[in-house]
């Protein structure tokens, strides 16, 4: 039986991994953006299949999360000029851009210029019949466990299924499930573990575990309550690698993505903090662990 002494030292160690972890990814906000890119192979980033031209920015990242693995997108006109059709009951994603406005000042008489959000809708190639596109050149991984990973996984309380097969990563509430991309579609073993601890972190919010409000209640995407439960399910996921010894493969990584989703919120500063405080009883949740 473990001693509340063991308990007390076991949760300090845990602790200062956490706030290592944490201090890591503020560093590394701090410095600027940093690219995001999927984590499980695609064709590389999202492109237009016409122009050939990478998405960037934010496009680059929405598309990028998009459970396709192909990495071409087309407008509908593209489409219907390339003799490919888009299945019944597909939906397009939106590509944002900003388009600039000249008009003339009245009291000045000068010309001047502004800029108008805009966007435009395009779809996979994936979501078409009769669209070709280059094949990947992309070799499977050879996918060897990482032993200290697996352990955290075999000994969660309380595990949700998990199903491999997936265009993308995603977590269920309705179903208590996990959809994964198969394991050798990703670029290494680290990535892999990486996006599994990110929807197993999503999977602690169920009323069945910790009961998170991020979880428990649906919300749009982009949203502000969307955009905090991201934040916990990353800075979560990081803490796991961290226990597992395998952060120093991803950090950036997270820390990109993180910062994509905290542009979104009001008060970066206090809601990265308290992102950080939900995955931290998210994390423990997963290792078994009970503060004294």
């Amino acid at each position: 039986m473990e001693n509340k002494t063991d308990s007390i030292d076991n949760t300090t160690a845990q602790g200062k991994i956490y706030q290592m972890i944490t201090d890591r990814i503020l560093s590394l906000l701090e410095q600027g953006t940093i690219p995001w890119h999927k984590p499980w192979n695609g064709g590389g980033s999202p492109k237009n299949l016409i122009s050939k031209k990478n998405y960037r920015g934010i496009n680059n990242f929405l598309l990028s999360c998009a459970p396709y693995k192909s990495p071409y997108f087309l407008t509908f006109n593209q489409i219907k000029e390339k003799g490919g059709t888009v299945r019944k009951g597909e939906k397009g994603l939106p590509v944002i851009f900003w388009k600039p406005l000249e008009y003339k000042d009245k009291e000045t008489e000068k010309t001047k210029k502004i800029f108008m959000l805009k966007y435009y809708t395009v779809f996979n190639a994936e979501q078409c019949d009769n669209i070709k596109t280059p094949e990947s050149e992309e070799t499977p991984l050879d996918f060897n466990p990482i032993a200290e990973c697996e352990s955290i996984l075999n000994n969660m309380p309380q595990r949700p299924v998990v199903e491999y097969g997936g265009k993308g990563a995603c977590y269920q509430p309705s179903t208590d499930k996990i959809t994964m991309p198969d394991q050798q579609s990703f670029k290494n073993e680290e990535e892999f573990y990486s996006t599994l601890f990110h929807e197993i972190i999503h999977s602690t919010g169920h009323q069945s575990r910790v009961n998170r409000e991020g979880v428990t209640t649906p919300h749009f995407f982009g949203s502000h309550e969307y955009s905090k439960e991201e934040l916990v399910a990353e800075f979560g996921a990081s803490f796991l690698c961290g226990n597992a010894g395998i952060e120093n493969r991803i950090i950036d990584n997270s820390a990109a993505y993180i910062q994509s989703w905290s542009k979104k919120l009001r008060d970066n500063n206090k809601w990265l903090i308290c992102a950080a405080s939900q995955a931290q009883k998210a994390a423990d949740f997963v290792l078994g662990i009970t503060e004294e």
